[in-house]
């Protein structure tokens, strides 16, 4: 019982992993296709979100059939949990780089961001990428101090979301209320993203420590083990 538990719980951080990995890829050519106005890339998005959708479902069936079969503890009741929350996180976030694909797509031959802007939103697709594959290397590794940086490291997203409503909302802002409503919502979507990567780290910790990160914690990167 034991050999097979740990089978599934294996595969099952497996799943997670690659999905975590699809999504930062969704979303590094999700923002491409956005800065260039690239169909090819938007579909290509549109596309891989489906091999999100089955491995969530995947993972979701193996961690229900370890609640059921293994009628599992402390510890590995913990660890399966962590798990079915994570599916959900992660699946977010692909969700997230699939709408700002979703824009570029519909907005195509256009370009959706007016020049000013997309310096900001190249760099907001940078972190996102970054914390994607933060998600993924804390899910593969349980490191808990790993995993607390990602909050940090989502401040500088946090940074830029705030600026980029001063722009939008300057006196000088002359791309239309239609620009702005797509900015905010893209905006949204990047920071929503990180947010996630964020919840993964927090998830993460849980799992390897059995305690949540206080805020304290949190602001300065430390876990207690």
């Amino acid at each position: 019982m034991r050999v097979a538990y740990n089978e599934n719980m294996n595969l099952l951080a497996e799943t997670l992993g690659r999905m975590a990995d699809i999504a930062g890829a969704a979303m590094d050519k999700a923002t491409q296709a956005l800065l260039q106005a690239d169909l090819n890339l938007a579909e290509q998005v549109i596309t891989d979100y489906d091999e999100i959708t089955v491995l969530t479902q995947q993972a979701e069936e193996r961690a229900f059939g370890l609640l059921a079969l293994q009628a599992p503890v402390a510890t590995d009741l913990r660890a399966i949990v962590s798990g079915i929350q994570i599916v959900a996180d992660v699946d977010r976030m692909g969700a997230l780089a699939l709408h700002i694909a979703n824009i570029a797509r519909r907005r195509h031959p256009n370009h959706v961001l007016p020049e000013e802007v997309n310096g900001y939103f190249a760099e907001m697709g940078r972190i996102a990428v970054a914390l994607g594959e933060a998600a993924r290397e804390v899910i593969e590794t349980r490191d808990p101090e790993r995993a607390a940086r990602i909050a940090d490291e989502d401040e500088a997203m946090d940074d830029l979301h705030r600026h980029l409503f001063t722009v939008l909302m300057d006196r000088d802002w002359s791309h239309g209320v239609a620009s702005a409503v797509d900015i905010t919502l893209l905006g949204r979507f990047y920071e929503r993203f990180a947010d996630h990567a964020v919840e993964v780290g927090r998830r993460v910790i849980f799992l390897a420590t059995g305690q949540w990160p206080t805020a304290d914690e949190e602001e300065h990167g430390l876990t207690s083990r």
